[in-house]
């Protein structure tokens, strides 16, 4: 879609757009413009510095351009006089091949190529925490099984439905709202679509419940286990493959007992088949392997994977396929970088139509009761450094994602393991002081 962004300034009182990119962590980084200047950004890009935010560059690389993608274009609901917009990066008229949106489109394209759509869904989960984030905002919100507590989702309706409201202005088909698993946490979906609007719309979800609970005085955060002992912030990806027309769903199939075709067995065999490797991307910090290795949670159940397998509707399986013509991956979580995600998944998936993989068997059991009895399936990294291990390691996965963003990647995951590992924690102390 082709939009004069000066025009659509003028049309809809649009004072200064926000021209945002992503990094390789996930943060999202940007320019106000005002929209007296937004037809030289809409032509040339707005000026970055790729040093000052996580890019693997120096300070001697030119400027980034960022472009602004008007088909992203965002009127902020709740500040309307601004306007959000997604950008590409390039430099010196090159795309930037690291850059995470760019990376996205890549793959996009050659699914486009092998003439599919991918079509994906995600569930963002938050905490609602104090301003300082020292502990949940609600002091009443203390149930042992908090999840969809009736109570404690109508004590941050404000906050709930304000959020909502504006999706629904945005014409995202926002469709159900819920308190989660963990005290203080809450879950929020919207209709699929193909993975580049998922993606942006991600990208903005979660700039917009952070500027939301700000405005209600509170700090919302997606971090993977921001309090112990409480279920970690997940963010399910549903996924489903369609023709070049979108109109067919190359996934589904009225004569298989979960509706699911070949293509989409094989598409999931290539998730299985690089699960290990991805992990690096769906759970990109520290944090990360607090929720998919945890101990058992106050609730009674982590509700994440430790383990690589597939199931039919059964939420204890790293997938499981709860209706025809999809399927839903619970790996990632709420760190997850929106666009690395589904670059992750395409490249994947791609992998598997390419070469027919097999998913393997189908396991119906109980993974949190019975999972000793999956003794083939292979368990997921137990931390950061084994995921990036895993990454490097798996060379398809890395070739098919583009050798320059993995190799950033890598480098500046693997400076983030190593800050780790130079802090010393109470727990050490208190463990080995006397030894």
């Amino acid at each position: 879609m082709t939009r004069d962004l000066a025009r659509f300034a003028e049309k809809n009182g649009v004072k200064y757009f926000m021209i945002s990119y992503t990094d390789l962590f996930g943060a999202q980084r940007a320019k106000l413009v005002p929209a007296q200047a937004i037809a030289g950004m809409q032509q040339d890009g707005a000026g970055f510095a790729g040093f000052a935010s996580w890019l693997d560059l120096t300070p001697a690389h030119p400027d980034i351009l960022a472009v602004p993608d008007p088909a992203s274009v965002i009127q902020l609901p709740w500040k309307p006089e601004v306007a959000w917009l997604a950008a590409d990066c390039t430099m010196e008229g090159d795309a930037v091949p690291q850059a995470p949106r760019n990376v996205l489109r890549a793959q996009v394209a050659k699914a486009a190529a092998a003439g599919y759509r991918v079509k994906t869904g995600v569930e963002a989960e938050f905490f609602l925490l104090m301003p300082d984030g020292s502990r949940i905002s609600d002091p009443h919100d203390t149930a042992e099984k908090p999840c969809y507590d009736q109570q404690a989702l109508m004590r941050r309706y404000d906050v709930v439905a304000q959020i909502c409201d504006h999706m629904l202005a945005l014409g995202w088909g926002p469709y159900q709202n819920d308190h989660e698993d963990a005290n203080g946490q809450f879950e929020m979906n919207w209709e699929f679509d193909d993975a580049l609007v998922t993606a942006d719309r991600h990208s903005f979800f979660k700039f917009m419940v952070k500027s939301v609970a700000e405005a209600h005085g509170l700090r919302a955060t997606f971090m993977p286990k921001p309090v112990e002992g409480l279920t970690g912030n997940g963010c399910h990806a549903h996924i489903s493959v369609w023709d070049r027309t979108g109109r067919t769903n190359v996934f589904a199939d009225a004569d298989d007992a979960l509706g699911l075709s070949p293509s989409g067995m094989a598409f999931l065999g290539g998730i299985v088949t690089h699960a290990r490797g991805m992990t690096a991307i769906t759970n990109p910090t520290v944090n990360s392997y607090k929720r998919i290795n945890a101990p058992v949670t106050h609730s009674g159940a982590t509700w994440a994977p430790d383990t690589v397998t597939w199931s039919g509707n059964n939420r204890t399986h790293m997938v499981r396929v709860p209706g025809p013509g999809r399927f839903e991956l619970r790996l990632p979580d709420g760190a997850a970088n929106p666009y690395l995600l589904q670059a992750a998944i395409i490249a994947a998936g791609l992998s598997g139509l390419e070469t027919g993989a097999d998913p393997g068997p189908r396991l119906d059991i109980d993974m949190y009761a019975e999972g000793h009895l999956a003794k083939d399936a292979p368990r997921l990294p137990l931390n950061l450094l084994d995921a990036l291990r895993a990454f490097e390691a798996d060379t398809a996965l890395t070739e098919a994602l583009g050798a320059e963003v993995s190799a950033a990647y890598m480098k500046l995951r693997m400076q983030e393991w190593n800050s780790y590992m130079g802090h010393f924690s109470a727990w050490e102390k208190a463990h080995t002081l006397d030894v």
